[in-house]
């Protein structure tokens, strides 16, 4: 028996109780956007793994298992570089007056919501390099988190761009055997490139499910275009499950979930990257139970997490190829459909 997409909106939010919103201003020298993923009532257990030699990133420290706090309220990806770690505070603020966060008091007012938060680089890409996410952008995309998950040029992804062509929002999902799902929403914004410069498809159209990806191929003449020198970008994804799982395996759910972003995009993890993963597990469902000997319990366990780590790589390849066929064309910066438009095999 194997995974399926099948009854799935092909989504994150296909993983029950979490919501995505996003917020994005576009025009007068704005070209950029926040995005926000809410945990269920009572948070998630999280993890983080950061790859990219170039992070910005708020409260990971706040995930190791090590450490005090048990689950987070929201995962913010943001635009704007470090100046838009500032739209976390805006989701902070939206929380706590929802009365959700970490308890600090007596009062069930007295909560301080843990929000982690990572930046992509998208500074100037509007026009005006001082037009980046703030406070009310955050609160704005928490105050939108719905179970419907737009894509393309929205949140987070609004003024992301991946090797020269334009980048954006992407999501996929899978529900394994076990009845557990997962699912990853991905902000799609690297100096490699989502094409492979021999066929000119999608690296992430290889690893699709059937007919999920339609047949769109760049011609060698009309190959991406190349980035800058020194260009600074980053990719943000965000995994999410409904099983139970400790703060570790969540950080090895986030570890493993960078696989997906090195098989679809190339190449990926760069000093001028801040490749960041979340993984969030809302603890829904059990992990499945070990069957048979009692001594090989531990090796049956390591078999149930595995299909989840695997997993989790595989939707966050597929969100970046939704991501890349989701973006639409903007300034100076073209997308991967209109690109394709006129070859042969683009119906």
């Amino acid at each position: 028996m194997t995974a399926t997409t099948g009854a799935l909106a092909n989504a994150l939010t296909d993983v029950p109780g979490f919501r995505v919103g996003h917020a994005q201003r576009v025009g007068e020298g704005w070209l950029t956007g926040v995005s926000v993923v809410l945990a269920p009532e009572g948070g998630a257990v999280a993890g983080v793994e950061v790859r990219g030699g170039g992070p910005g990133t708020r409260e990971t420290d706040a995930l190791d298992p090590r450490n005090l706090v048990p689950r987070v309220d929201a995962v913010v990806l943001s635009g704007g570089s470090a100046f838009g770690l500032d739209a976390a505070g805006g989701v902070v603020g939206w929380l706590e007056e929802q009365g959700r966060g970490f308890r600090v008091g007596t009062e069930p007012t007295q909560v301080v919501p843990v929000v982690p938060a990572a930046a992509l680089f998208d500074l100037g890409r509007g026009g005006d390099w001082r037009a980046r996410p703030d406070a009310a952008l955050g609160r704005q995309a928490a105050q939108a988190a719905a179970s419907a998950v737009v894509q393309g040029n929205v949140g987070a992804g609004t003024g992301a761009v991946a090797g020269g062509l334009k980048g954006g929002i992407g999501t996929a999902s899978l529900r394994l055997p076990s009845g557990i799902t997962v699912g990853a929403l991905v902000a799609v914004n690297a100096v490699g490139s989502a094409v492979d410069p021999v066929s000119g498809e999608l690296y992430a159209a290889r690893f699709g499910e059937p007919g999920e990806f339609p047949a769109l191929a760049l011609s060698p003449q009309d190959g991406p275009p190349a980035e800058r020198p020194g260009a600074l970008n980053t990719t943000l994804a965000v995994v999410a499950t409904d099983v139970a799982l400790t703060k570790a395996q969540a950080h090895k759910l986030a570890g493993t979930a960078h696989d997906g972003l090195a098989r679809a995009l190339r190449p990926v993890h760069l000093l001028s990257d801040g490749d960041t993963v979340f993984a969030l597990a809302s603890g829904a469902r059990p992990l499945p139970a070990p069957e048979g000997d009692p001594a090989f319990a531990v090796h049956a366990e390591a078999g149930a997490l595995n299909e989840i780590f695997a997993a989790a790589a595989d939707v966050v390849t597929r969100a970046i190829g939704h991501a890349m066929l989701a973006a639409e064309s903007v300034g100076g910066f073209r997308s991967f459909r209109d690109m394709c438009a006129n070859q042969p095999n683009s119906g």
